[in-house]
């Protein structure tokens, strides 16, 4: 149930790009957090450049730096994942932007925030994660 938000200069990423970087995000939450193929919840938010602060070189290691094809990823999922499986995540997210959108893993920004089950409405008023006899 990850809700992912993409945050990017607006005049990084074309129509094409977005629904790569959607399938490399969606594809990784699959491998390494086992979600179903159909919890599909994305949404992109472009911002002119000018909006976007980083520091070059905060954490990075081995003299690595980020350009200006810097992108934050915040994904809000439930409870229960592994330190592994997070930073297999984020390693194959980062990955998967260097291979098939030619983006330095450096410009990967990744945010994992997690919620309880009862904080999730999938639709119709109704959290569909928790079981409907709790919280009577």
């Amino acid at each position: 149930m990850p809700f992912v938000n993409v945050y990017y200069p607006e005049c990084q990423l074309n129509d094409k790009e977005l629904k790569k970087v959607s399938n490399c995000i969606h594809q990784s939450l699959i491998q390494h957090f086992h979600i179903p193929k159909d919890d599909y919840f994305q949404l992109f938010l472009p911002y002119p450049p000018q909006h976007f602060f980083y520091d070059l070189q905060y954490l990075l290691e081995n003299g690595g730096k980020r350009t200006d094809q810097m992108i934050y990823i915040s994904i809000t999922c439930g409870q229960g994942r592994t330190i592994q499986q997070k930073k297999k995540l984020y390693q194959s997210i980062a990955e998967e932007f260097s291979t098939h959108l030619n983006i330095s893993t450096n410009n990967i920004f990744i945010t994992l925030n997690e919620t309880p089950l009862e904080n999730w409405s999938f639709g119709q008023g109704i959290a569909q994660m928790v079981n409907p006899k709790e919280g009577k």
